[in-house]
């Protein structure tokens, strides 16, 4: 006689497999398909940031590694790692900016956004941080550390909700705004995205 975790598993598979996919991921987008940007900044306690949206910290490592204990530039010592929730929105895109840390943005809720950004070795790189997988959307990107970069939504729902994880953890001298007539001198060939993604969208 079946016990009952045998029971319990074979119901759960029964039950997924009468979902069709489509069934399946009209439930999973009715989540937030009704939520507007300022349904998510008032539950997740977001606040408007100099760089990236609407940001709220969920995690700055209590320990940290001393000073001499890594290389330049962190030589002063930094946290053991950080991450925090981001929101975009065509008003409020990612800002030109760059950070000392490595760092992985990941896909949440809400729409996709295009991600351009300027590597240290010259050359750039576009990619597409959101859900669709079989339209060769990331749900990690990974930034790594001094790449200039900015990033705009793209979609319907006019939000992107989602996340960004550092190491070591970031202190505040660890950013920088970039300049975007510089940051067009040396990258021509993406001189316009440069210039345009971080502006407000016009009404």
């Amino acid at each position: 006689m079946p016990d009952r975790r045998e029971i319990l598993t074979g119901a759960a598979l029964a039950g997924a497999a009468a979902l069709s996919p489509g069934q399946a991921n009209a439930q999973g987008s009715t989540m937030h398909q009704g939520m507007t940007y300022q349904d998510v900044e008032r539950l997740l306690d977001l606040k408007p940031n100099a760089t990236c949206g609407y940001v709220r910290v969920t995690y700055l490592s209590e320990e940290r590694i001393a000073p001499g204990g890594l290389p330049a530039p962190f030589e002063s010592g930094r946290p053991m790692g950080s991450a925090l929730y981001f929101m975009l929105t065509p008003q409020q895109p990612v800002k030109l900016h760059r950070i000392r840390n490595d760092q992985f943005y990941h896909y949440y809720l809400g729409d996709p956004i295009e991600v351009l950004m300027m590597l240290t070795d010259g050359s750039t790189q576009q990619h597409i941080v959101g859900p669709d997988l079989r339209e060769g959307h990331r749900v990690q990107l990974f930034i790594p550390g001094n790449t200039f970069h900015t990033a705009r939504v793209i979609g319907t729902r006019q939000w992107f909700l989602g996340g960004s994880t550092e190491w070591p953890g970031v202190d505040p001298q660890d950013v920088e705004l970039g300049n975007a007539d510089e940051l067009a001198r040396r990258f021509p060939s993406v001189s316009e995205q440069i210039r345009t993604w971080p502006l407000p969208a016009k009404g």
